[in-house]
């Protein structure tokens, strides 16, 4: 279980990371739609995991999980500075397919709703 102070540095990391996606990492190999799902942090704040889910193909995801991947160092240092922390958390990105495993049982239970199954 997270303590308060993690719990409120796992959702500003979740924030902010959103803001960098939508505008300041601009890379071709981030594609399709990504959501990030969850952000839990240590209890000292110094390492975060990241979930990720990338709505696409298989190679969109790879190669946005490639891109993350390549350009933590740049997106410690900035939430860093971004939330005022001490120290950066150590991030690991991690590849989350519950969203799209969510919209395929929605897809299967609209199949069988219009008789289609």
């Amino acid at each position: 279980m997270q303590g308060q102070r993690a719990l409120r540095v796992s959702q500003s990391i979740k924030r902010e990371l959103a803001q960098m996606l939508m505008k300041d990492l601009n890379d071709e190999r981030i594609k399709g739609m990504i959501s990030i799902v969850d952000v839990e942090c240590s209890a000292d704040c110094r390492s975060a995991k990241v979930f990720i889910s990338v709505l696409g193909s298989e190679e969109d995801e790879k190669s946005t999980m490639e891109a993350l991947k390549d350009k933590t160092g740049m997106i410690r240092g900035e939430i860093c500075r971004r939330l005022r922390l001490r120290f950066a958390p150590e991030m690991m990105f991690k590849l989350d397919k519950s969203l799209e495993r969510g919209a395929k049982v929605s897809e299967l239970l609209g199949k069988i709703e219009r008789g289609e199954v």
